[in-house]
């Protein structure tokens, strides 16, 4: 059986900027007092979100629920394509912090046709523990969420910002995909402050110097919203 790689606890800070072009977001950052610097390659980020029929993973999101769950297949680049290394991210919340596991899945291709019966097949052929297989054979795929993604560091290592803009949503539905059917949100861009908990004295010193709005912000809950609401 697989081990799961898992994360420590940590907050991710979410800040939902509205029409602001991402060039002068990156400005902002790069001019922070921290010393922020790209890290990483920029790259496009691909998301299948599970959620039960109810959708209780989307409520929970809505009311604040601060013990919950989300079950997510995430892989890098291309949309369709022979997808190599995807990955099953169980995303842990806890309060205000968070942690994942993660856990390699058994390489796939996404195309048109595609059910969702099949892409619950790419999780139930891999090796992870029996427990997570029952959690998640109880959901259902309800989106797809892709992105890009730039990724910053301060210059002491302590705190990460991650900017996502070109963000697009499409269904999953149960029998005979096309994803061809997609929202786009283009005007917002989605800036996430990451640190471990030990660093948490010394956040005001970031948060201070960024002209953004603290918000609740889900990329799930935000696809759910605009596909099904």
């Amino acid at each position: 059986m697989n081990k799961s790689e898992k994360i420590e606890y940590r907050y991710e800070r979410k800040f939902f900027v509205r029409n602001q072009k991402r060039q002068d977001i990156e400005k902002i950052v790069l001019f922070h007092p921290a010393f922020f610097r790209e890290i990483y390659q920029e790259r496009y980020i691909n998301n299948i979100y599970f959620d039960y029929l109810e959708l209780n993973n989307f409520y929970d999101n809505i009311i604040g629920n601060t013990q919950r769950h989300k079950y997510r297949i995430r892989w890098y680049g291309d949309l369709f394509s022979d997808i190599e290394k995807p990955k099953l991210e169980i995303k842990i919340k806890k309060g205000l912090v968070g942690t994942k596991k993660i856990y390699p899945l058994k390489k796939f291709k996404l195309f048109e046709g595609m059910d969702s019966m099949e892409i619950k097949k790419v999780v139930d052929e891999s090796e992870i523990t029996p427990n997570e297989k029952i959690s998640i054979q109880s959901q259902m795929p309800f989106i797809i969420n892709r992105y890009k993604r730039k990724y910053f560091e301060s210059f002491d290592k302590k705190f990460r910002i991650t900017i996502d803009n070109e963000q697009s949503f499409n269904k999953v539905n149960t029998l005979n995909n096309t994803f061809l059917q997609k929202i786009y949100d283009l005007n917002n861009v989605i800036v996430e402050l990451k640190y471990e908990i030990k660093h948490e004295a010394d956040v005001e010193k970031i948060t201070n110097k960024l002209p953004f709005r603290l918000t609740k912000s889900s990329k799930y809950a935000r696809g759910i919203e605009l596909l099904y609401c």
